[in-house]
This record gives structure tokens, C-alpha cells and sequence, in this order.
């Protein structure tokens, strides 16, 4: 109880300073969480994705041009929000070709969804191949489908990609083949293919860990944490044993590496990429040259919040969030 002899309790609205408070609640509210205290699932927008693009058959890739984000505030948040069932992708963003302007316009677009968020690497980055920070994101080396963050309680939600520049001072025109192309691999479709193809190893990798997470009131999953070359022990004390854990992990590489499940493609100096980083895979081939690329991570919750309010109207998001 409280010590504060200023505040009393009430039972039907907590700590207050009037005790005498009445809290009253629909009769249609109070059935519905006497059955059950679960909210609604979000709409579904697990649009499965592979090397050819969608698998159903919507127009591919999900984007949104310079010009509608040019539009109105509200409507534009939404199309952008809307547009990352997986990942948005901005062919057509050429801004000021001035980096340092680039960078301001990256900026005000991820904040157009939500604050950047500050981790031990810093808010929004600005990077080129550098092998004093010790990372293999900061070479020009390939690098396989991972996510990232993996290590973190709360995962990134969304991650963004903004190439600003890429030459090679060595190629005859200054420009040729760099490489740097974009690897993209849903996730959830890996999963699925998983789960039917040896659903063993899919129990293994969604209990030991575990890899990937299975949202228990739909039973369809809900996050994947996955970094072949950023892993910690695999314990001995769990359900199963290390050695049942990498086969399952291997057949889960396997997969993750089929061609047809890999979707590739090539940005330019001003485009942009933002992905869901709870689901899908990211990684790159090798390059040369020197690359500059900008981006930060935005919070899940902050996403999924700004998405929800900008697509919905009011009655609907309540009727979800409070039944």
C-alpha cells in the first residue's frame, strides 16, 4: 500500500488522490476479456518473397517514389510505412548528389517514421570500408544473409541503407563493375520452407535459443534472430543436444543459401532500402573500390506504431489494442 497518507487506493482505479473515483467499462469490453485477455493480431503482412520477387503475384518491388514522398505528411508516412512488408526499396531517389545533403535527406526520411535509435554504434552512420573498426561490415568482403543485432533483448526493427557514393579509382572509366550488389532473403518464407521440409529442425531452432521465434497466440513466427558469423556457445543444458542444434542449423543455411529464395539487387549512389530487420535476412557481395553508405535502425514498437496510425483509422487500431 501506499505510504503517501495523501493517497488512497481504490480498487477499481488504483493509487489516486480521490478514493471515492468510479472507473467505468462497457459491458462488450468486460465480456470479451473474460473469455480472453489476448488482443487481436495484427493484419497479416507476411507476403512471402523470393529470387523473382513476390510470391503473391503483387507488384514488386514494394517502393515509393521521390515524388510521393514529396506529397502530403500523413499519406506519405503511410505509403512508406505500408510499403515495408519486407522491404522498401527507392529506385528513384535522387536527391542533391552533395553527400552531405544526401545524408540530411536520409535523415529527415527515417524520421519521418520514427526517431533513429542511439546504439554502442552510434545513431545514424556514415561509413566506408574501414578496417580499423574491426568488423566485417566495414570491408569490402561479402558477406552472407544475416540480421542484425542479433545479441540485443530487443533487436533493431527496421534497418536503412543509403548509398551515397561508389567508385573505383583503379577501373579504366572510374566507374565499371563495382559489385556491392544487395542480398535480401525473407525469413519467415525460409521458415516455412523449413517447417515443411524437416519440421525436427525447425521445433530444434525455435526452442534452442532460440533462432527463430513463434508467436504463441497465431502460431506463425514473429522474429528470427540469425548471424552464422556472430554466434555465441550453444548450450548444453537445453532441450536438445549442440550436436542436434548445428544440424538443424545447418539445414537452416541451406536453405537460407538456395538461389531461388535469394533476392538480389543493385543500388545506385541515392537510393535507399529499408527492410524489417525481425524477419528479413540481409547481406552483400564483394566490391570494389571505395563504397559510402549512411543508414541507422528504428525501434520495432515505433515502427509498428507509426505504421498502425497512419494506415488505420482510430476505431479500428482501438478495437485491436483494446477489444
Amino acid at each position: 500500500m501506499s505510504q503517501n497518507p495523501d493517497v488512497k487506493y481504490c480498487p477499481t482505479s488504483g493509487y489516486g488522490t480521490d478514493a471515492s473515483h468510479n472507473s467505468f467499462y462497457p459491458w462488450d469490453f468486460i465480456e470479451k476479456y473474460m473469455k480472453s485477455d489476448r488482443r487481436q493480431p495484427e493484419p497479416s503482412r507476411h507476403i512471402y518473397f523470393g529470387s523473382n520477387g513476390s510470391k503473391s503475384g503483387a507488384s514488386w518491388p514494394p517502393s515509393v517514389s521521390s515524388q510521393d514522398l514529396a506529397g502530403n505528411e500523413a499519406r506519405t508516412v503511410a505509403q512508406l510505412t505500408d510499403a515495408i512488408v519486407g522491404f522498401m526499396h527507392q529506385p528513384n531517389s535522387k536527391y542533391d548528389e552533395r553527400p552531405a545533403n544526401q545524408v540530411i535527406e536520409a535523415i529527415r526520411l527515417l524520421e519521418k517514421i520514427a526517431f533513429i535509435r542511439q546504439t554502442h554504434y552510434g545513431g545514424f552512420y556514415d561509413f566506408i570500408p574501414d578496417l580499423a573498426m574491426a568488423d566485417t561490415a566495414y570491408t569490402n568482403l561479402a558477406l552472407g544473409a544475416h540480421t542484425d543485432t542479433t545479441y540485443f533483448s530487443d533487436p533493431a526493427g527496421l534497418q536503412a541503407f543509403h548509398l551515397l557514393s561508389h567508385s573505383d579509382p583503379t577501373a579504366k572509366d572510374g566507374k565499371g563493375t563495382l559489385g556491392g550488389q544487395s542480398l535480401l532473403v525473407d525469413g519467415f518464407y525460409a521458415a516455412s520452407i523449413l517447417k515443411e521440409e524437416d519440421p525436427k529442425a525447425f521445433e530444434i531452432l525455435s526452442k534452442m535459443y532460440p533462432v527463430l521465434e513463434v508467436d504463441d497466440k497465431t502460431g506463425g513466427m514473429h522474429r528470427l534472430r540469425w548471424n552464422n558469423d556472430d554466434r555465441g556457445v550453444v548450450p548444453f543444458d537445453g532441450p536438445f543436444t549442440p550436436t542436434a542444434w548445428y544440424e538443424a542449423a545447418r539445414k537452416w543455411h541451406s536453405i537460407l543459401t538456395r538461389k531461388d529464395v535469394e533476392y538480389w539487387v543493385q543500388l545506385e549512389p541515392g537510393n535507399l532500402l529499408i527492410f524489417d530487420n525481425w524477419r528479413v535476412l540481409h547481406g552483400r557481395s564483394a566490391f570494389t573500390g571505395v563504397r559510402r553508405m549512411c543508414g541507422g535502425y528504428i525501434n520495432r514498437d515505433d515502427f509498428i506504431s507509426r505504421w498502425r496510425n497512419t494506415n488505420f483509422p482510430r476505431e479500428e487500431i482501438l478495437q485491436r489494442i483494446v477489444g
